[in-house]
């Protein structure tokens, strides 16, 4: 017998798990490309391709979490499953990874060197941190998405 777990696909409870990382990438991204000077460090351009591939993915999976619901459609079955959390799997590596590759820049620039302190003007390091910090948040989302696929997939 399958579980409902709380972020199950087809479940509302999955839409909104869906919804939040779909808005939480969204909004990093839109947050450092709208930083003067992000094209500084290349960890900050992954963060912005790897926010912008989470918030495909999660969009995605919102429409058919959406179109499940509608009709009534059970998507607990072995190769949905499969997909899902493959796919959820290699998102949420890139976004771990492009999240710490930023903060570690982040501290860099205001531990380490000043340059945040230093170039005010051309620098939004506030905004930088914002963004970081809002990608670590859908990363979380994520992660918690992967970990109900996997004992969904384990369950059938």
């Amino acid at each position: 017998m399958m579980k409902s777990l709380f972020g199950s696909p087809g479940k509302m409870s999955g839409l909104v798990l869906r919804v939040g990382q779909c808005l939480f990438a969204a909004s990093s991204l839109a947050v450092m490309a709208s930083a003067s000077g992000f094209s500084i460090a290349t960890s900050f351009c992954f963060l912005v391709a790897a926010m912008g591939l989470q918030v495909l993915w999660s969009f995605g999976l919102a429409c058919l979490d959406i179109h499940a619901l509608r009709l009534k459609k059970d998507l607990h079955n072995h190769i949905v499953l499969s997909l899902v959390l493959i796919g959820d799997w290699v998102t949420a590596i890139l976004s771990l990874a492009a999240a710490c590759s930023s903060a570690g820049v982040m501290v860099v620039f205001i531990k380490d060197t000043d340059i945040c302190s230093r170039s005010r003007a051309t620098l939004s390091c506030n905004t930088f941190q914002i963004s970081v910090a809002l990608a670590f948040v859908a990363w979380f989302l994520l992660a918690v998405s992967s970990y109900v696929m996997f004992w969904l997939l384990a369950t059938i």
